[in-house]
């Protein structure tokens, strides 16, 4: 049994880019802060902060990769849900690259519109991306744990499932 599945919440760290493929499928991009916090040897707390590559395509009838594009912007708290895929190319001079990146399947914003949607002229007034803005904590804090229950919950009946088949199975063979 295989598990590829990535739940991030966070703050984008640059407005996100849109741009079409050949065939016209609309893809957009943006990356995505998260806090950790750990120790130091010398057992001081410290805050660390990750950044993620996200990646949204359109999913069936889902337009989420325009959704994205229109709505997100630099700050914008949002839960992200997807997958982990890692792509190589040739670059233009020659090297091989290689990166990885969330290709998301699920997105929820996670603030209102109100203090979501940049104020014109307000660029040094954007929320910093890894700090949460007041009132949104417990509410992030609280939809992060249910995220959490359901994964968990979803993720053990696969497990039993598989597990009873597994046993099943191995009782119908016969025994040597």
């Amino acid at each position: 049994m295989n598990l590829n599945k990535v739940m991030l919440i966070g703050r984008l760290t640059r407005d996100p880019e849109m741009r079409y493929t050949p065939s016209g499928s609309p893809v957009t991009s943006f990356s995505l802060a998260t806090n950790r916090y750990g120790q130091t040897t010398d057992g001081e707390k410290k805050e660390y902060t990750d950044y993620h590559n996200v990646v949204v395509w359109n999913i069936g009838k889902r337009n989420l990769a325009e959704i994205a594009g229109q709505y997100l912007h630099k700050g914008s708290l949002v839960y992200v849900e997807g997958r982990l895929q890692t792509r190589s190319w040739e670059g233009q001079d020659g090297q091989k690259r290689k990166t990885t990146e969330v290709n998301a399947t699920e997105i929820q914003f996670l603030e209102p519109r109100s203090q979501s949607q940049p104020q014109k002229g307000a660029a040094d007034q954007t929320p910093c991306p890894h700090r949460p803005i007041s009132g949104t904590a417990s509410h992030t804090r609280r939809f992060a744990t249910s995220v959490w229950r359901r994964s968990i919950s979803s993720t053990t009946r696969r497990s039993r499932a598989f597990a009873a088949s597994s046993v099943s199975e191995a009782r119908s063979y016969p025994v040597a």
